[in-house]
């Protein structure tokens, strides 16, 4: 048999390393579930033992010492176990996709699993998603809101011409401005569309009327005999709807909330105030330090800019999507509407 190359060896050594990580990190995640998922996850750690196994075996010794993950896996795992599961699932997810990508070396069965496993993940890592989703976007728009909108207002006042604490005010009237409103906005917004998907739900006073009927003389037939159906039909299609009714009735008593993707109106509404006014105290902070206007706007791009990239990564890597793509178009759309606002305020300070 052919001893494997150096580079060959370099390639299943990370392979291996990728496939403990993954199966540590479903392990991790059964611990922190139940039921179903708990059950999911489980099998897929077990999985991902039987693919760690085939490259222990085709590597033999090569295996020792144990592989090291790479810096990245190792520090988004920190990330991940720190900040939530979500986080460890949208992870896993990536690594799923990643794996699934065919490559001469992966046997074809292993890189079919992958491709399930990352479909599997999918579902688990939207369903945790889904219950994060209302707060966390209004988390999400109000940092984002928060830097881009007081980063352009000062950026417009401070290329106006205006003094050093008529900026500062504005940044400050900017800031409570902006979260107040923001926090309003979204509480209204959650509240109406919690209210309007609560009126599309059937009424429960039909429900409560069902152990009521009596089911020898059951007034829902006469409904069905007066549509013009036999009086056995009648009899037999209204005892069909009263089983459904009273297993409707059943399910909205054992389910905690039907909106969970909607999000509760005041969380929605705190988290997006606080976020914006996170988000807006950024671009402030240079302008309150000892340094000339123009170093002062320079310092409030760079430290917003820094933290658009790093907002647009965390959505990326919830979603499931690859944080750099994700991270630059943040920070494209947020400096380019501070560009604007800073080349009319140049020109009406002219």
């Amino acid at each position: 048999m052919e001893s494997p190359t150096n580079a060959e060896i370099k390639k299943w050594r990370r392979h291996l390393a990728s496939e403990r990580q993954e199966a540590a990190t479903y392990s991790y995640l059964a611990g922190k579930r139940s039921g179903v998922e708990r059950e999911v996850l489980l099998k897929l750690a077990k999985a991902e033992q039987r693919h760690e196994q085939y490259w222990l075996d085709k590597l033999g010794l090569h295996a020792y010492p144990a592989p090291i993950p790479p810096l990245r896996t190792r520090i988004m795992a920190a990330l991940a176990r720190t900040f939530g599961s979500v986080f460890v699932l949208a992870l896993a997810q990536s690594a799923e996709e990643r794996q699934a990508a065919s490559e001469p070396e992966t046997p074809a069965q292993i890189s079919a699993d992958e491709r399930v496993h990352s479909e599997v993940v999918r579902a688990l890592a939207g369903r945790s998603r889904m219950r994060m989703a209302g707060t966390f976007r209004a988390a999400v728009f109000g940092m984002n809101d928060g830097l881009v909108s007081n980063l352009a207002l000062l950026l417009g006042v401070a290329a106006a011409g205006v003094s050093g604490s008529t900026i500062l005010i504005t940044g400050l009237s900017g800031l409570l401005a902006g979260a107040l409103s923001m926090g309003a906005g979204e509480y209204v917004s959650v509240r109406s569309q919690r209210e309007l998907l609560e009126a599309s739900n059937p009424s429960p006073a039909t429900a409560e009327a069902v152990p009521e009927l009596d089911l020898e003389s059951n007034e829902l037939a006469l409904v069905f005999r007066a549509r013009g159906m036999e009086p056995d039909q009648a009899e037999e299609r209204a005892r069909k709807m009263v089983t459904q009714i009273e297993a409707a009735r059943l399910a909205e008593e054992t389910q905690t909330d039907g909106f969970e993707e909607v999000g509760d109106g005041w969380k929605a509404a705190l988290s997006s105030f606080l976020f914006f006014s996170a988000g807006a105290i950024v671009p402030i902070i240079p302008f309150l330090l000892p340094v000339s206007r123009g170093s002062a706007m320079a310092a409030a791009v760079c430290l917003v800019g820094v933290a658009l990239l790093i907002t647009g990564g965390l959505v990326g890597l919830l979603s499931g999507a690859r944080p750099a793509p994700r991270a630059l178009r943040q920070l494209a759309i947020g400096l380019g509407a501070a560009a604007v606002t800073f080349v009319i305020g140049a020109l009406t300070g002219s």
